[in-house]
C-alpha cells in the first residue's frame, strides 16, 4: 500500500494542526489544573526539588513533567499554553520517533502510514488539550525503543546514551513500571531471533547503570523533601518513604492495590472496549493486526521485530488486571499500535482482511460524522448559526470524501485517507465548540479572574476541598487549604477570600459557622461531559453553584 507525497503531506498538516487547536484552552478538567499549579509553585518558590500543592507536601507523580512545565513557565510566563507547550513538543518527539522506528522495520510507507494512523487517534489529540503525564511518556516510551533496537544491532555509545535518557525521563515520568514496557520488547526480540547470549554483553550492565544514573535527581528530591523529613504527615502517617513511594508504591502498589493509593478493581475487558472510542477509528484494525500478529508468532513465522508486538500485549494485560483503569492510560502505547498497523497494511492481505478493513472503516467514516453534527447542532445558540455550521461541515466532508474516493484507487488507501479527514473534521468541531463551552462554564477561572482584579494582594485565598485545581492555577497568588473549623476560628482581612462549593456552603450553615457571600457562579462540577450539558436549553440541569466567601 503506497501513499503519495500530495496524499500525504496534506493530511500530515491537517493532522498536526488539529492537534494543537486546543493549545490555548482554558483548562476544564482536575488533573490538568493540579499539575499546573504544582509546576507555578516551583516558579513562585523557586524551589525545584519539592512539589506543593495548596501549600501542603504533594507525593503522587515523579518530577519530570513539572521540570518541563515550569521551564515553560520560566520562559514563556505562566499561561495555559506554556503549561502544554513542553507536553506537545514530547508528542510530536513520539511522533517523529514512530516514523523512524517504523521506516526502520517496514519501510517508507508504512512508516508514513503510522504517522497519519498516530496522529489522528481520538483520544491523543484529546490529551494534548486535556495535558496529563501522557505526551512525555508518548514521546519517552517510542524513543527509547528506537533507540535500544539500534543498540540491539551495534555497540554505540551514543545509542546508549539516548536510551538510558529517554527510559530515566519516562521513569521520571510515570514510575518504573515502563523498564517492563520497554525492555519486554527487547527480551521477546532476543529470544524469538536466537539471540539471547547478547544480555551477558557489557552495553546492557553500562545501560542499567546509566539509567540509575540519569534517575538520580528524581531519588535526591524525593528523599530531601520525604525521607529526611519522618515528622511529616502524607497519606495520613508519618515516616513516609518518598524513595519507597517511588519505587513501589506509586505503581506496584496500586497494580496490586496494597499502596496508600488504591481503589476498587474493574473490568478486565475495560481497555478492550474502551479502545473503540479511545483509539478511533483504528480499533478494529489494530484487533486485525495483533491476530495477525500472533498467530504469525504461533506458527513460528519470523517478525521483522517483536517490540512494539510485546510492548503493546505485556502493557495492556497489565493495565486490565490493575484496579486504576482510565481511558488515557492506553495513550502510551498509541505509537506502538500504529506501528502495528501500518506493518500490516504494507503486506499482502487477504480478500477477507481488505474486506473486514473497509468495513469496519465504514462505520467510524459513517457514525463520527452523523455524531460530531448531532453535537455541533444540539450546542449553537441560533437556528442560522446551526443551519450554517452544520451544512458547511456536511458539504467539506462531502467534498474531501468525493475527492479522495476519486483520485485514489486502492480502497483501503481511500478508507485510511477518509478516516484521518473525519477525525480532522471531528476535533476540529470539538476543539473550536465543545472544549471551549466546558471551560467556560467552569467557574473556578470566573472566580480567580475576580480576586485577580482587587488591587490589594495582602489578603489570603483559601479552598474548603482539595479538589478546585485549576483555581488555584489561575490566582495570582498562593492559595491554601482551610478546613470548617479553621475557617470559623480563623480571622480574615476585608481582601480574603474562600472559594467553596454548595455542599460546603451547606454544611457551614449546618454548623452555623458566620460567612459573607462575596460572589457566586455556576460551575459545571463533571470530569465527564453529561448529555444534558450539550443543549443550552437544558445545560442548567447539569450546572451547581460555587461561592467565594468572607468573613
Amino acid at each position: 500500500m503506497k501513499i503519495s507525497d500530495t496524499a500525504f503531506y496534506s493530511l500530515l498538516l491537517s493532522a498536526v494542526a488539529v492537534n494543537l487547536l486546543g493549545l490555548n484552552t482554558h483548562f476544564f478538567t482536575d488533573d490538568p489544573g493540579l499539575y499546573a499549579s504544582i509546576s507555578k509553585q516551583m516558579v513562585y518558590r523557586n524551589d525545584y526539588l519539592n512539589l506543593y500543592s495548596y501549600g501542603q507536601d504533594w507525593l503522587d507523580k515523579p518530577h519530570f513533567p513539572f521540570w518541563m512545565a515550569a521551564l515553560s513557565f520560566k520562559i514563556f510566563g505562566i499561561y495555559d499554553w506554556s503549561y502544554r507547550i513542553p507536553a506537545l513538543l514530547f508528542f510530536f518527539v513520539g511522533v517523529f520517533y514512530t516514523f523512524l522506528f517504523t521506516i526502520k522495520f517496514y519501510g517508507k510507507d508504512a512508516a508514513r502510514l503510522a504517522v497519519l494512523i498516530l496522529l489522528v487517534a481520538q483520544h491523543g489529540i484529546m490529551s494534548n488539550t486535556d495535558v496529563r503525564a501522557e505526551p512525555y511518556l508518548f514521546g519517552c516510551l517510542v524513543a527509547a525503543l528506537y533507540h535500544l533496537s539500534n543498540l540491539k544491532d551495534k555497540v554505540n555509545y551514543v545509542e546508549l546514551v539516548a536510551v538510558a535518557f529517554f527510559t530515566a525521563c519516562a521513569v521520571m515520568t510515570k514510575g518504573i513500571f515502563v523498564f517492563i514496557a520497554i525492555y519486554s520488547g527487547l527480551l521477546a526480540e532476543l529470544y524469538f531471533t536466537g539471540q539471547l547470549r547478547l544480555l551477558k554483553q557489557t552495553r546492557y550492565w553500562l545501560l542499567l547503570l546509566l539509567t540509575f544514573i540519569f534517575i538520580l535527581p528524581e531519588i535526591w528530591a524525593l528523599y530531601m523533601q520525604f525521607d529526611l523529613h519522618p515528622e511529616k504527615v502524607v497519606f495520613g502517617h508519618t515516616h513516609v518513604s518518598g524513595v519507597r513511594f517511588f519505587f513501589w508504591d506509586s505503581q506496584f502498589g496500586r497494580f496490586f492495590n496494597t499502596g496508600p493509593i488504591n481503589r476498587q478493581s474493574g473490568s478486565k475487558v475495560f481497555f478492550l472496549h474502551t479502545l473503540l472510542w479511545a483509539y478511533a477509528p483504528w480499533c478494529f484494525m489494530l484487533y486485525l493486526a495483533v491476530f495477525k500478529i500472533l498467530k504469525s508468532i504461533y506458527t513460528r513465522k519470523l517478525l521483522k521485530e517483536y517490540y512494539t508486538i510485546t510492548g503493546s500485549i505485556i502493557m495492556l494485560l497489565l493495565f486490565s488486571l490493575s484496579g486504576f483503569q482510565l481511558p488515557f492510560y492506553t495513550n502510551i502505547l498509541f505509537p506502538l499500535f500504529s506501528i502495528l498497523i501500518a506493518g500490516i497494511l504494507v503486506t499482502d492481505l487477504s480478500t477477507s482482511e481488505r474486506r473486514f478493513i473497509i468495513s469496519t472503516q465504514m462505520i467510524y467514516i459513517l457514525v463520527l460524522p452523523i455524531l460530531i453534527i448531532a453535537i455541533n447542532y444540539a450546542m449553537a445558540a441560533g437556528l442560522i448559526f446551526k443551519a450554517v455550521s452544520g451544512i458547511a461541515i456536511v458539504l467539506a466532508l462531502i467534498a474531501g470524501i468525493i475527492y479522495i474516493f476519486r483520485s485514489v484507487e486502492n480502497r483501503i488507501s481511500s478508507a485510511i485517507y477518509v478516516s484521518v479527514l473525519v477525525m480532522v473534521f471531528a476535533n476540529t468541531c470539538i476543539g473550536i465548540n465543545l472544549y471551549p463551552q466546558l471551560a467556560a462554564n467552569k467557574a473556578e477561572l470566573q472566580a480567580a479572574e475576580f480576586i485577580n482584579r482587587q488591587a490589594a494582594k495582602q489578603g489570603s485565598v483559601f479552598v474548603l476541598q482539595n479538589k478546585f485545581n485549576s483555581f488555584q492555577f489561575y490566582v495570582n497568588r498562593s492559595v491554601k487549604l482551610i478546613s470548617m473549623q479553621q475557617f470559623d476560628e480563623k480571622p480574615f482581612n476585608q481582601h480574603s477570600y474562600c472559594y467553596a462549593h454548595q455542599e460546603d456552603i451547606d454544611l457551614l450553615n449546618s454548623k452555623q459557622i458566620k460567612y459573607k457571600t462575596v460572589k457566586s457562579y455556576m460551575d459545571y462540577d463533571h470530569e465527564g461531559i453529561l448529555p444534558q450539558f450539550l443543549s443550552p436549553a437544558t445545560r442548567p440541569l447539569t450546572l451547581s453553584k460555587v461561592y467565594l466567601i468572607s468573613k
